[in-house]
């Protein structure tokens, strides 16, 4: 671990432990696995992890994220959410996140006030600043805070700590919500986004790690780094995930030459 690495885990330690008991915002990914595991380590029971359950989220991330706490032994509550209910969630604005999170996070506050708990955190890190994020917004007018953040880490520095401490996600790829996989405007349903979420089971289970499948009603493109596209085009591979996407009821199955990318649906904003 470098001096600077170093330095940053000391004052995201410090940081904890000045907020005096926690509830984590957990969802299994790479920012939050870390921010979960040194919460608990510096608070002990002083600390809970709250992972939401919603059709935004794949069932194999909750699953990923009560499986990590029974081995850590920390508490784990799922905190089941009608995200479709939330108003203005299901049309799919540009600005959802705001809405989807301003609810999520007011609901996780509600619950760590219920237990005692004097703050909720997320894993935002200095990267996210970057991009259009609304939900940063909702966060912030929440009052929620981000100790990643506040002690200047970046992902690779996240990625790197995990490493150094023995942490399975440390180089988990990133998976935004099942929302970001529809352009702004087409409408979310239940049906929509479990099938997205089945298509990219598909992928996952073919040795793809990180890709996307976006859906655009009849058709689906899917992007994959460069260097798995070549694999991709393979004749077998290909018409089996033809088939299976056309099973799906996609009628059209494409491949975005430029390669997958984060945010590629806020391309299109100010266009």
């Amino acid at each position: 671990m470098t001096e600077e690495l170093a330095h940053k885990y000391t004052a995201l330690k410090v940081r904890l432990q000045e907020l005096g008991s926690v509830a984590v915002a957990f969802s299994a990914g790479v920012d939050s696995t870390l921010l979960t595991y040194v919460a608990h380590a510096v608070l002990g029971d002083k600390m809970q992890a709250f992972t939401a359950q919603s059709d935004f989220v794949p069932a194999r991330d909750a699953e990923a994220a009560a499986v990590f706490c029974q081995q850590h032994g920390i508490t784990h509550t799922l905190v089941p959410f009608p995200i479709l209910t939330v108003p203005h969630v299901q049309e799919n604005p540009p600005d959802r996140c705001y809405y989807c999170k301003h609810a999520l996070f007011a609901r996780m506050q509600e619950l760590a006030a219920a237990q005692g708990l004097q703050a909720v955190v997320d894993g935002s890190n200095l990267d996210d600043d970057g991009d259009f994020r609304p939900g940063h917004r909702a966060l912030k007018e929440l009052g929620i805070i981000s100790p990643l953040h506040d002690a200047g880490m970046r992902k690779a520095d996240i990625r790197t700590l995990s490493r150094e401490l023995g942490l399975p996600t440390w180089d988990k790829p990133s998976f935004a919500c099942l929302a970001s996989r529809f352009p702004y405007g087409q409408p979310l349903t239940p049906e929509g986004l479990e099938r997205v979420n089945t298509a990219e089971e598909f992928l996952l289970a073919h040795g793809f790690t990180q890709f996307r499948v976006r859906d655009h009603g009849k058709l689906a493109r899917i992007e994959v780094p460069p260097q798995d596209i070549d694999r991709l085009l393979d004749h077998t591979l290909r018409t089996a995930i033809t088939e299976r996407l056309h099973e799906l009821g996609y009628q059209y199955v494409t491949l975005d030459l430029q390669g997958y990318r984060t945010g590629a649906m806020n391309e299109v904003l100010g266009k």
